[in-house]
């Protein structure tokens, strides 16, 4: 094992820098040449290495996104795209890949294991969606990113006596909305695991204003629907003035957090070293605080979702 890629791949993660520092001084301490290849998967089909250093790494584990930047390829998901990229690693020499990135990046990195490729996954998706581990790189910073803004909305929205209907990220996986609802304190959250009940919604409105509830914070993520649809349902059937909050980008932005950080360095370490061991085609996930390796088969078949029943579990509590 002489050389080593690295790729960023899919939505940007913070901490995905971490885990490129890691893998770049840990493979380096062992020996090892670090090849960083620039936007993802397309950038390993158009050729895009660089050699990295220790020096190139310093002082990245404080900034968001990737340095070696990020994009979706959808040349790659073709047989002569990853035929494209195959060439483009033997060509350089690289005796295996390190990918970071979500269940779409994960799959492609299982689709070159299959092609026989030593490959090693981490996960990096602020939806927290990758089956196999507890947490993905960025989750954590995400959520911190959209409570700070739940509590500045809340001031607002107490001060004017309305209703907020804040539309976080979330497509097929309901996790930040969950989550961040849920610690934050709001009112009603919606998610895409459990189907939109609008009788539901007005009954909890309606409860909270025989309480004397003037203000009211809905969490929705963007793969339940529109906020503006759900907010314009609430004015009409309640009469109550709502204002419509899409947080979008700025939910992946920012420094990350001590968790991101300190997740993202030990699964890069763990990577460059099944990758020593000879343990290609796997995850390296994280469960009961450790990194574990967790097949890319098994990462692809499955799909991580929030369980309806936790849902309901805990709804009492909002």
């Amino acid at each position: 094992m002489r050389r080593i890629g690295v790729l960023t791949s899919g939505g940007d993660a913070p901490g995905m820098n971490s885990a490129i520092r890691a893998i770049v001084r840990f493979g380096i301490s062992k020996g090892i040449e670090i090849i960083g290849i620039e936007r993802g998967y397309q950038g390993l089909i158009e050729g895009e290495f660089k050699v990295l250093s220790r020096d190139d790494v310093s002082e990245i584990v404080q900034k968001g996104g990737t340095i070696l930047r990020t994009a979706r390829s959808d040349e790659f998901r073709e047989e002569e795209g990853q035929k494209k990229a195959i060439e483009n690693m033997e060509k350089h020499g690289l005796d295996a890949l390190i990918v970071i990135g979500g269940e779409g990046s994960l799959k492609g990195a299982y689709d070159l294991f299959k092609k026989g490729i030593n490959v090693v996954g981490i996960p990096g998706s602020i939806d927290n969606d990758v089956w196999g581990t507890d947490f993905s790189i960025g989750f954590d910073t995400a959520c911190n990113n959209v409570i700070d803004a739940i509590n500045k909305i809340r001031d607002t929205a107490a001060a004017h006596e309305r209703t907020f209907v804040i539309e976080v990220m979330g497509r097929e996986c309901g996790f930040i909305a969950f989550t961040s609802g849920l610690v934050s304190g709001a009112d009603i959250i919606l998610i895409p695991e459990v189907p939109i009940d609008f009788p539901y919604i007005t009954e909890k409105l309606r409860e909270r204003q025989k309480r004397k509830k003037r203000h009211n914070i809905i969490v929705v993520a963007e793969g339940v629907g529109s906020a503006y649809f759900i907010g314009k349902q609430i004015e009409d059937k309640l009469g109550i003035s709502t204002r419509i909050v899409v947080l979008g980008h700025i939910q992946r932005g920012g420094s990350p957090s001590v968790f991101d950080r300190n997740m993202a360095t030990f699964m890069g370490v763990e990577a460059i070293k099944r990758l020593l061991n000879g343990e290609g085609g796997v995850m390296i996930g994280w469960q009961k605080n450790s990194p574990v390796p967790i097949s890319l088969e098994e990462v692809s078949k499955y799909k991580k979702r929030v369980p309806p029943e936790l849902y309901w579990e805990v709804e009492c509590l909002w």
